[in-house]
């Protein structure tokens, strides 16, 4: 019987990581589900969901070669159940603002305050030295609705952080 598993692996970004750890899975007979990777800075990061045959410790046997191989930090945790379906979101927000200690804080608390299910957050530090910009772009689903939204962001406009916010119309056919 398969079960799923959340692995994640970071490190210093380099050619051929996604090619050797999936094909590792591959391998050893595991199926990907959903995936996620990037790199941060000059690191890189995996996290995915992968179906597998075997236990913990048997799925970290077939991924420790190669995380040791590359310089990956490995961890391995058992999920219970399937896949809860894909979410599509409905609203995106960007934000702009100088940045300071607490701003991610700030709209990701004004954020769950107004019900919003964050799905996607990237963000990145622009500007200059003397005068730095924290941007922040995010995804996810308004539960309860874009004006619960806008009241739960016009604090943060009025202590100057810019924020936009745009519906994502998806197309069906």
């Amino acid at each position: 019987m398969q079960h799923w598993y959340m692995l994640t692996l970071v490190g210093h970004d380099q050619p051929g990581i996604v090619a050797r750890v999936t094909a590792a899975l591959f391998e050893a007979g595991a199926n990907l589900g959903e995936a996620s990777m990037m790199r941060l800075g000059g690191e890189f990061t995996i996290m995915l969901r992968a179906r597998y045959d075997g236990g913990v410790y048997a799925l970290r046997g077939h991924l420790e070669p190669i995380a040791d191989a590359l310089g990956l930090h490995l961890h391995v945790d058992a999920c219970d159940g399937e896949p809860q379906g894909h979410v599509e979101p409905d609203v995106r927000i960007s934000v702009s603002g100088a940045d300071r200690p607490g701003i991610v804080s700030e709209v990701a608390g004004a954020l769950a305050e107004a019900g919003f299910n964050i799905l996607e957050l990237e963000s990145d530090v622009a500007g200059s030295a003397d005068k730095p910009i924290y941007l922040i772009h995010i995804e996810g689903e308004a539960r309860q609705g874009s004006d619960a939204l806008e009241a739960a962001l016009a604090p943060l406009r009025d202590k100057g952080v810019d924020v936009s916010m745009q519906p994502i119309e998806l197309m069906v056919g």
